[in-house]
């Protein structure tokens, strides 16, 4: 998960509206088994301090950088707490830290979505624990170069059909604000994320992303 003069960061509320507020309704299902079992803070949850120096982020091929906040800004504060409560009342206790940029590390994150029985809750906790800390974390995310963020989606999305996802939708512009691409029914996903087919493209199309947009498309 737009009307004029939104706020760009309606970007990701808009995939979050599939990714999150539907599996909310239905969050019954356990996600990782003892996992959501955690009583306090574990070792796992202690994340280290972050320098004092801004971080500058770019394309993972290195084409453009991204509008990334500095260190400690009010977006990482926002991430590290959704990144807490995913440990401790999500049922995530391997939930990775935030990236310095703020940005999720998305890479780890589908990584442990894709094991068997935990994705019903990768996205916002078991039975909806962190729904509340990801959208103040969405909400606290810098405003971006829309127009950069278009670039990027729609280089990813052409490189996704070049590699056999032929359904793979582009992003569109909505009041000036870059809406991701991707699957055409998001609430009924009609593209298999978890074949090797697209795993394979995924990979190969993942450096079209900017820093943080590999969440959204």
């Amino acid at each position: 998960m737009t009307f004029p003069r939104t706020n760009p960061r309606a970007t990701a509320r808009l995939r979050m509206t599939a990714l999150v507020a539907l599996p909310v309704l239905a969050l019954s299902v356990a996600c990782g088994g003892g996992d959501g079992d955690a009583g306090g803070t574990k070792k796992s949850d202690v994340i280290a301090d972050v320098p004092d120096t801004p971080d500058t982020s770019a394309t993972k091929d290195g084409t453009g950088p991204s509008a990334a906040p500095t260190a400690k800004s009010a977006f990482y504060d926002a991430q590290l707490k959704y990144v807490r409560c995913m440990r401790v009342k999500g049922g995530y206790k391997d939930f990775p830290d935030p990236k310095l940029s703020g940005y999720l590390d998305w890479d780890k994150v589908n990584e442990i979505g894709s094991q068997p029985g935990r994705n019903e809750g990768i996205k916002g906790g078991k039975d909806g624990a962190c729904v509340a800390e990801l959208q103040a974390a969405m909400d606290a995310e810098p405003e971006r170069d829309q127009q950069k963020s278009y670039e990027s989606m729609l280089a990813h999305a052409k490189c996704m059909r070049d590699n056999g996802v032929s359904r793979f939708t582009n992003p569109t512009m909505s009041g000036g604000n870059a809406q991701p691409g991707g699957d055409p029914n998001p609430a009924s996903p009609s593209i298999d994320t978890g074949s090797p087919a697209y795993k394979k493209a995924r990979e190969a199309c993942e450096p079209k992303l900017l820093d943080g947009l590999d969440g959204m498309q």
